[in-house]
This record gives C-alpha cells, structure tokens and sequence, in this order.
C-alpha cells in the first residue's frame, strides 16, 4: 500500500520513543485487520468495488490530518519526476495492487493470504537492488529467499486455488514494492497528501470499473463498513506510522509493522475459526527468521551527496540537513523548501530521497 517512511529518530525507546512503538503497533494491529475484515466484506462485493471502497476510506481517513497540516507545508508546483512518480504509485499500489491481493482473498484463507502479504517486504527489498540501485547484503538475500519459500510453502499447501492465489497475491506485494519505492522518493508532497490522492484516485476508479462489471447490489451498511476497514485499515493506519516512524525511526518502526500480517493470520485463526494446519506453523517461523535478515541486513559505504534543492519532511539530527533555524530543537520535524550542500560522509543507508547512487 506504499506504507515506507524514511525518518530518523533518537535510538532509546524512552519519552517519545514510548509514544512511537504505541503508535506503531496500533498501526499494525489496524492494517492486520484489513485481511479478515475484508474476506467478510468478500461475501457482499467484488474484488473492485471493495477494492475502490477501501482507498476511498482510505483518502476519508487521511483527510483531516490533511487539513489540519493546510498552511504548515510549502506548497509548491510538482516536477514531471515526481508527477509520473505519483502516476506510479497511484496505477501501482492504489488500482492494480488491492484488487489482486482480494482477487487472491476470494481464492484461500485470510489467515494464508495475510502469512503471504509479507511478501511486499521481500518484493520491496529486491525491487531496491534491480531498479532502484540499492545494495543487498548476504543476510537480506537470504532473507528473501526464506520469504519467498514460505509463500511457495503456503500457495502449494492448497492446491491449484492456492497456487493461483499465491500469484496474484505475489503480484499485488510488487505493485506494492514498486509503490514504497516511489512513494518514499517523491518529495514536495507530504506523505498524507499522497494517500489522499491515491485514495481518492484509485478508490474512485476502482468502484467506477466494479459498478460497471456488476451491479452494486449490497446495502449501506456494508458499503459503510467497508468505508470504515478503510479508514481505519489504510487510512489511519498510514498516518500512524509514518508518526511513529518520525519518532523511533523508519527501521524500528518498519519492524513492528512487519507484525501486522501476523495480527491479521491470529485474527483469522481465532476469530473467523479458519483452519490453522501445521503448514502454517512452519512458514510462520521461516517467515519470522526471514524478516529478521531482512532487518538485520545493512547498506553502509563512504558516499557523496551533490547539491540538491527539495522539499520534504525533515529534521535536523540525520546527518543530512544542515541548515540552521534560530530556536528549533534538532528532532523537531518540519517541512519546507531546502538546499543541500555538497556532503561526504558514511552511514548505514536505503536508496531514500537522499540516496540515488549508483553501486
């Protein structure tokens, strides 16, 4: 869905680090949700209705913080770049990616389509290398391997339909991939401003091509339900981690949300009384090993960063902005138009808005 955030923060989780793991889990525990919560709303719509509802909750539920940030943020004109970025994103993650995930949703489990959404990670991670010019070491490789031979273990373990629906759901973890990629290197668009866009777009368009192909023959309760899963699923579960990732940082916070697939498999299992086989067991721990490498895995090299002129949201203790404001503590974040002068330096890495290099 594009949830990657690139923040930094200080490294104890004490003060307001206490208040970003609350914030992170909630996150995670609200889009784990949307798994089981849309297989119910699967017996009432079809995949691009519910598809469209979703994002359109989704854009309901990043509207207000949307507005409360009106006047905070420098509005300017976006560059083609960072246009087609968001065309990417919204074509991507916003249209293509939901209505595979709940193509596949129809086919199995929620408890197995949730295990096999932790395939975005591994997409994410191997989309970073082969477009995006990223380095992955030993550890993460092995990382995505164990992912990916835990979704085969899933998809083989139900036959044809679970085949199938392991494709399409590997395939919405790719749109999904390339979306956190574009999305994290748009800059001169706040992160709520970008969800707005690509709920109201895609959600919009989605329930357009879902009204056409069949009638919407459910009632307002549903159609409200389902604007509530967004909301609350996509929506607010956007804006609370990007507000965790600004105060633990985007890899601790990225490694309580990697939870939220987890959250929605215990959900399936013990609320919809899904079946919960032995081969569950099994790819949830490779799962849970893998997504360990993945974390563990790290990019770090004395690079050079040019001059560059953006805007984004920032702050000052990350060893990249280093222009002054008279009276504003270092790890308050804020967002304006900035100049980067030329910086050399080494640290741990991701190919963020600041880091295009080649390798």
């Amino acid at each position: 869905m594009g949830r990657m955030a690139r923040a930094t923060a200080p490294s104890a989780f004490g003060g307001s680090g206490v208040y970003g793991f609350v914030l992170a889990v909630t996150s995670a525990v609200l889009f784990g949700a949307s798994t089981p919560a849309s297989k119910l709303l699967l017996e009432e719509l079809t995949p691009f209705q519910l598809a469209g509802l979703l994002y359109l909750g989704a854009a309901l539920g990043v509207a207000p913080v949307t507005y409360l940030q009106r006047g905070r943020e420098d509005v300017v004109p976006l560059g083609r770049a960072n246009r087609d970025r968001l065309l990417g994103a919204i074509v991507l993650g916003g249209i293509i990616g939901p209505v595979l995930l709940l193509l596949g949703l129809r086919l199995i489990t929620a408890g197995s389509t949730s295990l096999l959404l932790n395939l975005e990670m591994a997409a994410t991670a191997v989309l970073g290398v082969w477009v995006f010019r990223e380095h992955l070491g030993r550890a993460g490789w092995l990382g995505v391997g164990g992912t990916i031979a835990a979704g085969a273990l899933i998809s083989f373990e139900g036959g044809w339909p679970g085949l199938a629906a392991g494709i399409l759901i590997a395939g919405a973890c790719l749109c999904w991939g390339l979306d956190n990629h574009l999305t994290a290197l748009i800059d001169g668009l706040s992160p709520s401003r970008c969800t707005l866009w690509k709920g109201v777009i895609a959600g919009a368009t989605n329930l357009l091509i879902g009204v056409v192909l069949a009638p919407l023959a459910t009632g307002l309760g549903i159609l409200l339900a389902a604007l509530a899963v967004g909301a609350l699923a996509y929506g607010a579960s956007i804006t609370l981690y990007i507000s965790s990732a600004q105060q633990i940082g985007a890899t601790r916070a990225q490694a309580v949300f990697a939870s939220a697939p987890f959250v929605g498999a215990g959900l399936a299992f013990g609320i919809l009384s899904e079946p919960f086989a032995a081969v569950h067991l099994v790819a949830g721990g490779i799962l849970i090993a893998s997504i360990a490498l993945l974390f563990v895995s790290q990019h770090s090299h004395r690079h050079v960063h040019d001059w560059l002129e953006h805007i984004h949201s920032h702050s000052h203790d990350d060893g990249h902005h280093l222009h002054e404001h008279a009276g504003l503590m270092p790890s308050t974040r804020h967002t304006h138009w900035h100049r980067h002068g030329r910086n050399v330096h080494g640290h741990p890495h991701l190919p963020d808005l600041h880091h295009r290099h080649e390798h």
